[in-house]
């Protein structure tokens, strides 16, 4: 395996040395379409009709293959699911459709020792295939332990010899939410306990001389997602594997939030050189989930074509070391830094500064009854002006910032601050007494005008890069200060140019993924280093983007990442065979109730596979538990059962009140 750039960060293995490139895992035998190796990552869906719903399945796999999805996954709930999983390939394949199949199990052994006989894939969760997940507080001995680790061989073992029989491969998916009793008994709800369930389950494999296996470490929570997958390799090196990933934040939503949460754990972990397959689950058509998914795969294949092109630069290292530790900050001016949640910056210097209602976009409602603006949970921090003076007075509690020559000729200073560049900073006749933004980038470190620097605790650092390995060279850029000494608070600034969002973004054209490729590139930048806790603040500057959008994106790349809750999380589930309702419309008509509970977390889960479990981290859940009945969780705990779905929604709302955490819309 190469791991030439391997380094590793708190939760396990990163790539952030000079250049892009990926780890190089071992080649698997999927159907016609190997993946692994230095094969291009591929691009997987799941069907979302019953699987016994055979023309349903088989047209719904033909739109998602048109779309570009090079793997389809179907669920297989028992043996008859799985025996007609057979029909719909037959059909598939008289149609010109040879797609590899991938039959998704829980719960089943008997029906994915059918399965396997058919597809080319089977997709097996340890911690409900051969273990137990009921929540119970069992003490093992190790006597205990090794027992259950026999038992499940002999039941996991039939299953690894159809594979190798009729050379199926196999994907060991862990999920967060799902781990068995026996797990969570030994290291708890961790990415630890993730990692040791696969590791358990690829031990027999080798045991078995099986290798043709895909691993997946899924979670809701990005944070917890990438540390898994982190952690996964770094064991799996200490172990001598190298086996390709499956990557995909499960249950990420709808609209921006699906694509911003999906872009944070999924991006962040393409970025480090990690994943052969990607999963993008977005509560939608899964046909939709196909561009979003080639946006984020294709951004990485043309990098590694531009790098072949032109040697990339080499990313100034001053600290002699790449891994990155978490970067602790001053707090400069009670306002950015330090404990603070980060801030948002945003740009408005293009815009028509006539009138007060051009900051609507960015959180400031202005009254013209009573003049005066209204604030909400997702107004800026920071307006970047330019050189622009408004012609009205803007919000006594919005930062105002200015470049430097044109801040200097100013009156009335009163919350307005400076923009400088390093040599404007050092050469200025004049300072801010309480707050100075400094624009660099990394490769200022090594100049003469940093080294001679005066940097005070007034002064915050604007953050840019023109590298084409951006993210890696802002890392470091955090390594360096730490090597230096300075902990000045640092916002992370990325430009993206009209030219980058032009033209379809994958093989279909949905009509709202121009913004949702700005929306992908920047969650993936940013939410890559937040997720780290590094940043004190985040600016997007991209012209080609409205600004109420760049406002939401912002804040919905802080609320991914957690650090900053600022509008309610829905923990939404993608749909498959065995959803029970309309996920699409329940969702939508959840979120229309409960939208303004700023920093309460709701899952709303098709079945019973994909909660409680998987929604261990939601406050409340709303789960399909039969026909036209809904099962209501507190946690992971059923507070009503089998509730009439008519009166679900109003059930849950119910609850939340009880609980003494519902407030009123207009409150």
């Amino acid at each position: 395996m190469d791991t030439t750039n391997a380094i590793i960060l708190p939760g396990g293995y990163c790539n952030s040395k000079t250049s892009y490139s990926r780890f190089l895992t071992r080649e698997v035998n999927v159907g016609d379409i190997p993946m692994g190796g230095d094969h291009p990552i591929r691009i997987q869906s799941m069907t979302t009709v019953d699987t016994m719903d055979t023309l349903g399945s088989i047209e719904q796999t033909i739109r998602m293959v048109d779309a570009g999805c090079e793997y389809v996954r179907i669920t297989a709930p028992s043996i008859k699911e799985a025996e007609n999983l057979a029909n719909i390939k037959k059909e598939l394949k008289i149609r010109g459709y040879n797609v590899p199949l991938v039959a998704d199990i829980h719960f089943t052994p008997n029906a994915a020792e059918v399965a396997a006989r058919i597809v080319e894939k089977v997709r097996i969760n340890p911690g409900n295939y051969a273990d137990k997940k009921k929540f119970d507080q069992i003490e093992y001995t190790d006597a205990a332990y090794q027992g259950e680790l026999e038992r499940i061989y002999k039941k996991f073992a039939p299953l690894v010899k159809i594979c190798q029989e009729y050379g199926t491969a196999m994907r060991i998916g862990t999920n967060h939410g799902s781990l068995s009793d026996r797990i969570m008994s030994r290291y708890g709800d961790t990415p630890e306990g993730m990692v040791e369930s696969a590791l358990e389950f690829i031990r027999i494999c080798e045991d078995l001389r099986y290798y043709n296996l895909v691993v997946s470490m899924k979670s809701s929570n990005p944070q917890v997602m990438v540390r898994a997958y982190r952690l996964l390799v770094e064991k799996m090196v200490a172990e001598n594997m190298n086996y390709p990933l499956h990557l995909g934040v499960t249950e990420a939503g709808d609209g921006e939030d699906g694509r911003v949460k999906s872009a944070v754990g999924i991006g962040t972990l393409l970025e480090d050189g990690l994943g052969d397959t990607i999963r993008v689950s977005l509560t939608e058509e899964p046909e939709y989930e196909i561009p979003v998914a080639r946006a984020l795969v294709n951004r990485y294949t043309d990098r590694k074509t531009q790098q072949e092109q032109t040697p990339p630069r080499e990313i100034v290292n001053l600290s002699g070391h790449t891994d990155t530790m978490p970067y602790e900050t001053m707090e400069v001016n009670a306002f950015i830094g330090g404990s603070l949640v980060p801030r948002v910056v945003a740009d408005i210097s293009r815009e028509n500064l006539k009138a007060p209602f051009v900051l609507t976009a960015v959180g400031y409602r202005y009254d013209v009854l009573n003049d005066k603006y209204h604030m909400g949970d997702q107004s800026v921090d920071f307006v970047y002006l330019g050189s622009q003076l408004p012609s009205f007075t803007l919000p006594g509690n919005l930062k105002v910032l200015y470049d430097y020559d044109t801040w200097q000729n100013l009156a009335d200073k009163a919350n307005k601050h400076p923009v400088y560049s390093l040599k404007s900073f050092q050469e200025a006749s004049v300072h801010d007494p309480s707050l100075n933004l400094i624009t660099l980038s990394n490769d200022d470190l090594e100049g003469d005008f940093f080294a001679n620097l005066q940097i005070n605790n007034t002064v915050v650092f604007v953050l840019e890069t023109n590298h084409l390995h951006g993210m890696a060279d802002q890392r470091q850029f955090f390594n360096n200060l730490q090597t230096i000494g300075v902990n000045n608070p640092v916002i992370i600034k990325r430009s993206y140019p009209v030219a980058e969002f032009l033209g379809p973004v994958g093989d279909i054209m949905h009509p709202e993924e121009p913004i949702s490729k700005i929306q992908l590139y920047a969650a993936t930048d940013m939410g890559a280093l937040l997720v780290d806790g590094l940043g004190s603040g985040i600016w997007i500057d991209s012209p080609a983007t409205p600004l109420d959008k760049l406002a939401s994106l912002s804040f919905g790349i802080l609320q991914a990442t957690r650090s900053r809750i600022s509008k309610t999380e829905y923990i939404s589930c993608p749909s498959c065979g065995r959803t029970l309702f309309d996920l699409q419309e329940t969702t939508q008509m959840i979120r229309s109730r409960t939208n303004h509970l700023k920093g309460l977390k709701i899952g709303i889960m098709g079945c019973i596979v994909n909660g409680p479990g998987e929604m261990a981290d939601a406050d409340y859940g709303y789960v399909g538990a039969g026909p036209d009945k809904i099962t209501l969780y507190r946690g992971k705990e059923v507070v009503k059962r089998n509730v009439s779905s008519v009166n679900a929604l109003d059930e849950l709302i119910e609850i939340i009140k009880n609980d003494g955490l519902w407030i009123d819309a207009d409150a």
